[in-house]
């Protein structure tokens, strides 16, 4: 007998310790780490947000690099053979090309001196060299469209895509962290309500074990409540490392402006939620299918797709075409404009040079191949936004559906907390007057915590559901 009262007076000195530790803790004023908080930190710093933004950059790149495709360019030859006392030739050959957008056209500025004992008659000029200022036109193939102009519009389309795939990484990494950050919450709540049962578990064992030392209580109650602290300070430990963890992968999302990552503080407490706003709004639903159907970003990477397969169909029709490039060619033999020459050897209709080529494969199967090809593409991406269109509108439906039913759930565990909250205080009652027993008080006790509990559970369900709802919408809570 004297073993067990030395027993429980050592476990009323522990427990006390550790109560008035625990007290003092939830004195303190804890920073509340919000949604807020945390989205300005991941758009800001995190480093894949960083990269997103690069997808852009890329693909206007790629627009720049299609453009070099229309820039002017300079060309020049020189090639000289003296042998034996004799001039062979002395070709000398430069020309600026510019590429102009309308009809696939090509100015083109020159100028040759070709000279000699030997040079080709047909290419031979006077001392003063022939200036030439010339056209080259596709009037057949490569009229409306060409290779270059087809590349530019095709990169550009995907500047559009690419802005898509930007805002779906993003979307991505933010309903991660939103997902984790609600974990964390999960976490800290039942770690919150297992304390606060501990504290009423120590706080209903010293009062039992002042009762037992005067004789008003039976020594089997001091165990009973004894056992129940133990019980509870094995889930508290449970549910530290829990937070902990928890705590630690939400830090996954956190950098600092040094690209650094940054570790949310132990201190760190999660935002306080109103029961009674956890209703969704009647039409959340309606906005968010409308708004998906034309901004959903795979909608919209999907609309470039088109755009781009739409251009590359055009090109390849015009590729069913025959080739016919027609050129026009002026020369004189000016150098300057402040010279003075004879009206011979100036621009005029009378020196010129003219070209045709002319070419067209008789059975066109290349050609109409990739034709077919590209249309194939065509009716397997009209199918695919057949398939994708009905897959959001289900998907955010179903989510919408779970929302709601997660409402409902929270309202009637709310007054299911009610409803025993009642019963414990009428336990309480009778147990002061002796008409009930320790044990069915703690059962009273477990099963509010675990109700309260439960209500966190489904509070977590519902913001991280409300979460999923706007990421299968395409867009951000």
């Amino acid at each position: 007998m004297i073993k067990f009262w030395r027993l429980l007076l050592l476990c009323l000195s522990l427990f006390g310790s550790q109560a008035i530790a625990q007290e003092s803790e939830t004195t303190n004023t804890n920073p509340v780490f919000t949604l807020v908080d945390l989205e300005e930190l991941l758009m800001a710093h995190h480093p894949v947000v960083k990269q997103t933004r690069l997808l852009s950059e890329t693909a206007r790149a790629q627009v720049f690099q299609a453009l070099g495709k229309f820039d002017p360019a300079l060309y020049t030859s020189f090639n000289n053979k003296h042998f034996g006392n004799t001039a062979y030739y002395n070709h000398w050959s430069s020309e600026l090309k510019v590429p102009l957008w309308l009809a696939g056209a090509d100015l083109k500025v020159g100028y040759d001196r070709n000279v000699g004992a030997y040079t080709n008659p047909q290419t031979r000029t006077n001392n003063a060299g022939l200036s030439a200022v010339g056209i080259s036109i596709p009037l057949g193939q490569g009229l409306f469209i060409d290779g270059r102009r087809n590349t530019l519009w095709q990169a550009e389309a995907m500047v559009d895509y690419a802005e898509a795939q930007k805002i779906k990484e993003i979307n991505s990494i933010w309903f991660e962290a939103v997902s984790d950050y609600w974990d964390w919450y999960y976490a800290y709540r039942q770690y919150t309500l297992i304390a606060e049962g501990v504290r009423l578990a120590e706080t209903r064992f010293r009062a039992i074990s002042e009762q037992t030392i005067l004789g008003d209580k039976p020594p089997i109650d001091s165990i009973e409540a004894a056992i129940t602290v133990q019980e509870r300070q094995m889930e508290l430990a449970k549910y530290e490392i829990e937070l902990k963890n928890t705590r630690l992968i939400l830090s996954n999302h956190l950098w600092n402006p040094e690209q650094r990552p940054v570790e949310l503080p132990e201190s760190a407490m999660p935002d306080t939620i109103a029961h009674n706003s956890l209703t969704p709004n009647a039409t959340i639903l309606v906005d968010l299918l409308a708004q998906a159907e034309t901004l959903h970003p795979e909608i919209l990477q999907l609309e470039s797709k088109e755009l781009q397969l739409s251009i590359e169909e055009r090109y390849r029709r015009e590729m069913l075409k025959p080739t016919l490039n027609v050129s026009g060619t002026f020369l004189s033999s000016r150098r300057s404009f402040n010279e003075t020459l004879p009206p011979h050897y100036d621009f005029n209709w009378g020196n010129y040079k003219l070209g045709v080529d002319f070419a067209f494969p008789i059975f066109l199967r290349a050609e109409r191949g990739k034709l077919r090809e590209v249309r194939i593409k065509q009716n397997e991406l009209r199918y695919d936004q057949v398939i994708l269109g009905r897959n959001i509108k289900n998907d955010v439906t179903l989510k919408y559906n779970d929302l709601t039913a997660y409402s409902q759930q929270i309202r009637l565990q709310i007054e299911n907390i009610a409803n025993q909250q009642i019963l414990l205080q009428g336990e309480l009652q009778k147990f002061d007057l002796g008409e009930t027993t320790l044990f069915i008080i703690n059962s009273r006790e477990s099963k509010l915590i675990d109700m309260q509990i439960k209500q966190e559970s489904l509070i977590m369900s519902y913001q991280k559901t409300l979460a999923e709802l706007y990421y299968k919408a395409g867009t951000r809570l």
